[in-house]
């Protein structure tokens, strides 16, 4: 069975098809955010503190660090600031790093001051960025996201990202590194532009477990992009990627209808043995929605003179 071992200094955790579903927070990550890219930029790091400690406590299984704060410069102002972010998060908690960069040399400070074995975010198919980050990877015994793209941009067709995630797994053998440490990222498509977007995935999920042996990622929320009430889209998402063979995914852990996807599909795959996880999370759960239907149903009742029809009321809140 497949199994891709990330670490931090004190805790390991293991991505794998027989493992529970891996979530990599996403908060830690300035693209989209202006006034989170400002506050790095000025040193102050507060409201990375707050998303370290809150992604943690909602239930994230690895932290994503990026600090692409610009595109100016980003070979001279990426790594220190990385690796400041870096030291930072490793001091609030103890869950293993996604290292997340575009950037080689930002990537390579990191691994230089990330402590245990973090997962690199990440490699393309593209020749000049496999012969950059592969020596890398190897040097420093570590896991890699491998993005389903190369030079020919990112393909609509799944038998091309198939061919793209293949190419890199050979390429990164050739370097000695195994499989195992190879994290495809089959590239999800917005279902809103794309409507066999969610079919397409399945199919290449399938294809990525059965025939390269490979775990996978993606960037979760991507296939809600400008639909509304994205959270609902995302969390049907989940157990189905889950069931199509997907074992990791870069996501919010902040979301609770996300997150309840995520342990249930955990259940449901047979990953969250004797439902511990799930009674621990929620055996004293009560939705404030439902408990307060219950509770206003008896004056509703009252006041219509029907006690038969609160009650029932209750019952249905309940």
């Amino acid at each position: 069975m497949t199994r891709t071992i990330v670490a931090s200094a004190t805790k390991e955790v293991v991505i794998g098809f027989d493992q529970p579903f891996c979530v990599i927070g996403e908060r830690i990550n300035p693209t989209g955010r202006k006034k989170l890219a400002a506050e790095m930029v000025e040193g102050n790091f507060e409201t990375v503190k707050a998303d370290v400690l809150a992604q943690a406590a909602a239930g994230a299984t690895m932290l994503d660090v990026n600090a692409g704060v610009t595109a100016v410069n980003p070979n001279e102002t990426e790594p220190p600031l990385l690796v400041k972010t870096l030291e930072i998060v490793q001091e609030l908690s103890d869950l293993p790093i996604s290292i997340d960069s575009s950037v080689t040399e930002a990537i390579k400070a990191g691994l230089e001051v990330t402590k245990g074995r973090p997962l690199v975010n990440s490699v393309t198919g593209e020749e000049e960025k496999l012969e950059a980050i592969l020596p890398l990877i190897k040097k420093y015994d570590v896991p890699v996201v491998a993005i389903s793209n190369d030079e020919t941009g990112i393909s609509e067709d799944p038998d091309v990202r198939f061919e793209v995630a293949k190419k890199i797994v050979e390429h990164a053998a050739d370097y000695g590194i195994p499989a195992h440490d190879i994290v495809v990222d089959p590239l999800v498509m917005p279902i809103g532009a794309m409507g066999t977007a969610g079919q397409q995935v399945f199919a290449l999920l399938r294809r990525l477990r059965e025939e390269l042996k490979v775990n996978t990622t993606c960037g979760l929320s991507n296939i809600s992009f400008g639909l509304p009430h994205r959270h609902g889209i995302n969390a049907g998402f989940i157990p189905m990627v889950i069931g199509a063979g997907m074992t990791s995914a870069i996501m919010n852990p902040c979301r609770p209808q996300e997150m309840e996807a995520v342990r249930a599909a955990n259940v449901l795959n047979g990953t969250d043995p004797n439902c511990q996880e799930w009674i621990m999370t929620y055996r004293d759960h009560k939705p404030a929605a439902a408990a307060g239907a219950a509770a206003a149903a008896p004056a509703e009742g009252a006041a219509s003179g029907g006690r038969r029809r609160g009650g029932r009321a209750a019952r249905r809140a309940g």
